[in-house]
């Protein structure tokens, strides 16, 4: 289980880099929407097309899409119908608690995994391509609608032609579906300004650590622990639940199914939040619980189905 405590040693580290560049208030007071910004609308997309671009077509739509995309809705829906039903929250508050309950972070915790206890980087690209084409579409449409103050439908069909983490995935995906060979050095200032995505993410993160504690007072404390329990308990099982006795799943590709559902909430969660301004408590909270238990929910899954 090396591989699962050093990709999250990784991840941890840069998360503390961006705890003390908070403290020190190296960037001033205004820096962490600046950064959030520059993630959303420049970065994310150049990472998640070389993503998606890169990715082989025979991977990307496989079983394992389909069972993450049923035990990802089973999480949503838990969430729903407690925090909407029960507690009223309101529709953006609602959507990054269901974001922050069933959005796994496939992409630089997902990715590390992937490559140092499955194997194969390629398991992530599946849940990437169904959390950027399917689950972030509709997730931002709900805030822009909730935050907005406007609604029509037009606003909602051209939502997503206008969301730049949205356009990046969708052109990769067309590069990987056509089989396009885009020559190198074309390629490749895509590919660093992407990789900055992920540091910058988790540094922006780590600096939001600082001043506040967890499940502090006003920060739907309730919600957090909700959003916590159903990624580490009820999303693996229900992806382990849907995958064996729903598809006939075992071995290798079951084990691979439950780990990528037992990953912890997506930082793109809280930037979302961030860039909306709804819900940040709630996503940073979430993310940094279910980031400790993750470990402990991959340990136990590789000890009894690998």
């Amino acid at each position: 289980m090396s591989g699962v405590l050093t990709g999250f040693g990784v991840i941890g580290a840069i998360i503390a880099v961006g705890y003390i560049v908070g403290r020190a208030d190296f960037l001033g007071p205004h820096s962490q929407p600046v950064i959030a910004r520059t993630v959303f609308f420049v970065l994310s997309p150049f990472l998640l097309f070389t993503v998606l671009a890169d990715a082989e077509v025979d991977r990307l739509f496989s079983p394992l899409l389909v069972v993450s995309l049923l035990a990802a809705v089973s999480a949503f829906t838990v969430f729903l119908l407690v925090a909407a039903l029960f507690w009223r929250r309101k529709l953006p508050e609602a959507t990054i608690g269901a974001l922050s309950a069933g959005y796994v972070n496939a992409n630089n915790i997902g990715i590390p995994v992937s490559v140092y206890v499955l194997g194969d980087a390629a398991y992530s690209a599946p849940v990437v391509l169904l959390q950027l084409l399917v689950f972030t579409p509709i997730a931002l449409t709900l805030l822009d609608i909730g935050t907005g103050g406007r609604t029509s439908v037009r606003r909602i069909l051209t939502q997503p032609f206008r969301n730049p983490i949205i356009i990046g995935s969708v052109l990769g995906l067309v590069v990987s579906v056509t089989g396009v060979e885009i020559p190198v050095p074309v390629m490749e200032p895509f590919r660093l300004i992407g990789a900055a995505a992920v540091p910058m993410m988790l540094i922006n993160y780590g600096m939001s650590l600082h001043g506040t504690r967890v499940l502090e007072p006003g920060g739907n404390r309730r919600d957090v622990v909700l959003a916590t329990s159903i990624k580490l308990a009820i999303m693996p099982v229900a992806a382990w639940l849907i995958g064996q006795y729903g598809f006939g799943i075992t071995g290798t590709e079951l084990f691979a199914i439950v780990v990528l559902a037992g990953l912890p909430t997506a930082q793109n969660v809280f930037n979302y939040a961030q860039r909306y301004d709804r819900g940040v408590l709630l996503a940073r909270d979430t993310i940094l619980l279910t980031t400790f238990g993750s470990v402990g929910v991959l340990l136990i899954a590789s000890l009894l189905l690998h």
